[in-house]
């Protein structure tokens, strides 16, 4: 499939055949997935198909005609309810609400695509769409590998604020040198110049040098000034630390790649299958109220170098490992009722989602592509409404403050 084409308004444009739409129950979500499959299957054999161009983005979906000059379809995101796909007849579907009806009422748009791989893409991208979209909106629950920071500096003596010419409670005897950093060059005239300006106190004794600064109250009894740090040696020393503090202030802070659409296609089916981007514990959670057959690839909390798959059984979330054998094979861990175990093997983790889908091999379902957009919002106007809440609860903020501070 190679990369997805991406334009500068985050928008990916694929090429389809519509087949139409037909209205779906209100129901429950199990019930929903049943009927839809049903109605797919019925459909695979539509000759009367239509060639659009899809336009995907975190704001919506948008169907053009082949040109690409007439718009026949725009659903914004917040209201598409779920994707899916059939890659085994090459359909793409998406169920939304459509502009202008009841806010009950849902209808699914069927989509073939030229073969299984592109329809499974097309599902993909619209599942990102939706992760993509819920990250924006829920900030605070992306991932902290994700949010890139600056690097922190370890902890120095220098990086304190303590003087560079006090060593406190230092009492042992030091040989004296000249110069600060030992690769550093000095010139004779340079270094006489400074001896008889710098050198306020005598290097030859470091007891005497400490007593006479105590009894000129220069320094408190229990330190010394170092005898290798003059008054002009140690600005000369801050001055570097400075410039090279600068330096590394300037320097531009790397910070992770922000999630996009503009993926391959493994690239883009890891995103999807392994929540890129949204912390684990909130996966977890939205994992819940996905639909039946739904799963979550991640790292294994106790196996390191193993994973986990994650899914959304009738039963609730069960959680099957993902050993990885000797001879570089990836095999997942299912007890059957017999108490045997599955020991089918798979070169990637694509082949193992891809078998899993098809046959259940001792799991209670099989797996689903299809996901459930989490920032579904039922009623159409209830951004308008969440907006003029925004707007009103500040002036009701600054209202109580106020009276706090009066009473």
């Amino acid at each position: 499939m190679g990369e997805a084409p991406i334009r500068e308004d985050g928008t990916v444009t694929r090429s389809a055949e519509y087949v139409g739409s037909f209205p779906v129950d209100d129901c429950c979500l199990d019930d929903q997935m049943k009927q839809l499959h049903t109605q797919l299957k019925s459909l695979k054999g539509c000759k009367k198909r239509r060639p659009v161009f899809l336009k995907f983005s975190i704001k919506g979906v948008k169907m053009y005609n082949e040109d690409e000059t007439t718009l026949l379809m725009a659903h914004a995101l917040r209201r598409v309810s779920l994707s899916t796909a059939r890659p085994i007849d090459a359909q793409f579907a998406f169920v939304s609400h459509n502009p202008g009806s009841s806010d009950a009422q849902l209808y699914c748009h069927v989509f073939k695509a030229r073969h299984a791989r592109a329809a499974q893409f097309l599902n993909l991208l619209l599942c990102r769409c939706f992760q993509l979209s819920y990250l924006e909106k829920h900030p605070e629950e992306a991932e902290e590998c994700a949010v890139g920071s600056a690097p922190r500096r370890n902890p120095s003596l220098l990086n304190h604020g303590f003087p560079l010419s006090v060593s406190a409670l230092v009492s042992f005897r030091r040989a004296p040198f000249r110069g600060f950093l030992p690769r550093s060059k000095k010139s004779s005239k340079s270094s006489d110049q400074h001896d008889s300006q710098d050198e306020v106190f005598p290097t030859s004794s470091p007891s005497l040098v400490r007593k006479k600064a105590i009894r000129n109250k220069v320094l408190r009894s229990g330190a010394y000034r170092s005898f290798t740090f003059t008054p002009l040696k140690q600005r000369n020393v801050q001055e570097r630390l400075s410039v090279s503090q600068g330096k590394d202030q300037n320097k531009p802070t790397r910070r992770s790649r922000t999630p996009s659409l503009a993926e391959t296609e493994e690239a883009l089916a890891q995103a999807v299958w392994c929540w890129a981007g949204i912390a684990t514990d909130s996966s977890y959670s939205l994992l819940v109220d996905d639909v039946l057959g739904s799963y979550l690839l991640c790292p294994h909390p106790k196996k390191p170098k193993c994973g986990s798959l994650i899914i959304r059984f009738p039963s609730g979330l069960i959680t099957h490992l993902i050993e990885n054998t000797r001879k570089g094979k990836f095999l997942l861990e299912v007890i059957i009722l017999s108490g045997k175990t599955c020991k089918t093997e798979f070169t990637s983790i694509a082949e193992l989602i891809e078998h899993y889908t098809d046959n259940q091999d001792g799991l209670p379902c099989l797996l689903s592509c299809a996901r459930v957009n989490h920032c579904y919002e039922w009623e159409e106007n209830a951004s308008k409404l969440q907006s003029v809440k925004l707007r009103k609860s500040p002036n009701k903020s600054k209202i109580k403050s106020t009276h706090r501070k009066w009473v």
